[in-house]
């Protein structure tokens, strides 16, 4: 047993210890141990009865919930546990809100805590109604373009489309029931100038001669939502990128430096799950060998990054948002946003992209496998290998001796160096082989 999400070791009680049992409430609830040290050992308390009744009193009194605490045993030493459940309303300590992040405990404040109160109370940000935003002041061509859309997706009924702009917006949930004023949404996404109610609602596009911040030219996509994507993906492709030119017969063919769908999938995320909370604007920024998107968003609680690489159920930080998002066609439900990422960028043969999380979410694109490679800092001479696998789909131990003339034992052991990169197919012997990590979904 480990320090982790939902376990913490203290050696002996202190009242402070309040404020962790406070964090577990806000999370998905753990157990506090006292009695414990740093390293998971036993080391007992000499107070436990006292504790059995003391814990429960102040627990109750100063954060106003229940929890358990029982007394264990182990080779003579009596130590505490306390067992903490999660609770769906928020708990404060002294009006403090504490959250447990991993195995640490974390004091929420401004934007982390707005938005921690918000997700308790069940309602998301862009759901909150605008009292001075009016349904006049809406952008006819972003409702029109909506409209196009949505027609062609199939996924609202025509005779919402043909009704009036208010009857729409109502069936988007876009305008507050109890209020009935337009909430963040409607403002973000169809408004003229969403800005002057949301501050950073817009993009930032820029390109960078090298890795040094050395900035050549740059625009802003200002104008509501619906109305960027198209702006952005224009400008992008039209501005930004380089195009090899190839020719079949007499047919000339002009292929862009990155895969176009993947491009746009990571431009529709940044907008639909950007935290608009925050007033800094998405950021693409563009290099000569790779292109950056960024924005301040936020994973679920309990997800990874390595989590939306793989099949994982949609959970759209702006629910309102992402679901006129979905209905006009520009995204797809059910998570197949980063399977649909997988796919462009196996189809042009390049490695998954890079994903982090650097005060937001931020997705990086490379021309080549060895750019992303040696910006990863992989061993050199380990780079054929990788281009080998993503250029003919699969590598054998076979194939490794050929390409880097060493003997089985070591390419085995190269193999088993490169486990970041590559899984393992098949069972044990010959019939064993490698792909990308990530590939597999790519060929779903």
């Amino acid at each position: 047993m480990n320090e982790n999400q939902n376990i913490e070791w203290k050696e002996n009680w202190r009242d402070e210890y309040l404020k962790w049992i406070c964090g577990f409430t806000n999370a998905i609830g753990g157990r506090l141990y006292i009695g414990m040290d740093d390293q998971g050992k036993i080391v007992g308390v000499t107070d436990a009865k006292k504790l059995l009744e003391d814990i429960p009193n102040k627990v109750r009194n100063i954060l106003g919930i229940i929890v358990d605490v029982n007394l264990l045993e182990e080779n003579g030493l009596e130590y505490i546990e306390i067992i903490v459940p999660p609770y769906p309303n928020p708990i404060n300590y002294k009006g403090q809100y504490h959250y447990r992040s991993g195995s640490t405990k974390q004091e929420l404040k401004g934007a982390a805590l707005n938005r921690f109160i918000l997700q308790r109370t069940g309602k998301y940000w862009d759901e909150y109604p605008i009292e001075r935003a009016k349904i006049e002041d809406l952008s006819i061509t972003a409702l029109n373009r909506f409209r196009k859309e949505a027609a062609r997706s199939g996924r609202v009924d025509p005779d919402v489309l043909n009704d009036t702009t208010e009857k729409l917006l109502y069936d988007l949930r876009l305008i507050d029931e109890e209020t009935r004023q337009l909430n963040r949404a409607a403002v973000l996404l169809f408004h003229s100038d969403p800005e002057r109610f949301i501050h950073g609602a817009y993009i930032k596009i820029g390109f960078f001669k090298d890795d040094k911040g050395n900035l050549a030219f740059q625009d802003e996509v200002h104008g509501s939502l619906m109305e960027q994507i198209d702006k952005a993906m224009d400008l992008i492709k039209t501005k930004y990128l380089i195009y090899s030119i190839s020719y079949e017969g007499i047919s000339r063919r002009e292929t862009p430096q990155f895969p176009l769908e993947a491009l746009r999938e990571s431009l529709l995320n940044c907008i639909a799950h950007k935290d608009y909370a925050d007033a800094t604007p998405t950021q693409i920024s563009v290099f000569p060998n790779h292109i950056t998107f960024w924005n301040a968003g936020r994973l679920p609680e309990d997800w990874t990054i390595k989590r939306l690489f793989e099949n994982h159920p949609s959970r759209p930080y702006n629910q309102t948002i992402a679901n006129t998002l979905f209905r006009s066609g520009d995204i797809e439900s059910w998570g197949r946003g980063y399977k649909r990422i997988l796919e462009a960028t196996n189809t042009y043969k390049l490695l998954p992209p890079k994903l982090e999380m650097i005060s937001g979410l931020m997705i990086t694109y490379y021309t080549d496998v060895r750019s992303q490679l040696l910006a990863q800092e992989v061993d050199e001479r380990y780079i054929p290998v990788i281009e080998y696998v993503v250029k003919n789909g699969s590598i054998t131990n076979s194939d490794l001796q050929n390409i880097l003339g060493v003997s089985k034992a070591t390419a085995s052991r190269i193999l088993q160096q490169l486990t970041d990169w590559l899984d393992m197919q098949g069972t044990t012997g010959k019939g064993t082989y490698y792909t990308v990590k990530g590939s597999q979904w790519a060929h779903k």
